[in-house]
């Protein structure tokens, strides 16, 4: 079970170190399935954001030797989750946790991509001043 745990959490980390390799390996294995191309994006984005979230903490750590923003982008995740919750029960009077889960996915994974490429340019600056 150790040696199940240790394989995935290495595919993990190869995948969270270049998260949009993620997102074009499963936009082509949704498209080859449905031949739909709105879902198979759409299917990318919400697999892709996870990714994002452990890349954009790793590069966080490394660039500012703190993982602080891990706990941000969490706390985020969840005010986020409750503010959209809280709009879904007063116009529906229900809660649809699948819309909610789609919604963060994808405004998480435009911002976290955001994010993504702001560390990178700031990674790739730091490493050339200190070199």
């Amino acid at each position: 079970m150790d040696t199940l745990f240790r394989w995935i959490h290495q595919i993990y980390t190869m995948l969270s170190l270049v998260p949009f390799v993620a997102f074009f390996i499963t936009w082509f294995i949704v498209f080859m399935i449905s031949r739909n191309k709105r879902q198979a994006t759409y299917m990318s984005m919400d697999i892709t954001t996870l990714f994002l979230i452990g890349s954009v903490a790793y590069m966080s750590r490394n660039l500012f030797g703190s993982a602080m923003l891990l706990w941000t982008i969490v706390l985020l995740f969840l005010v986020a989750a409750g503010l959209l919750g809280n709009v879904q029960n007063r116009m529906k009077g229900r809660i649809d946790l699948v819309k909610i889960a789609r919604m963060l996915s994808r405004v998480g994974f435009l911002a976290l991509t955001a994010c993504y490429v702001v560390l990178l340019i700031l990674g790739i600056g730091k490493y050339m001043l200190s070199h």
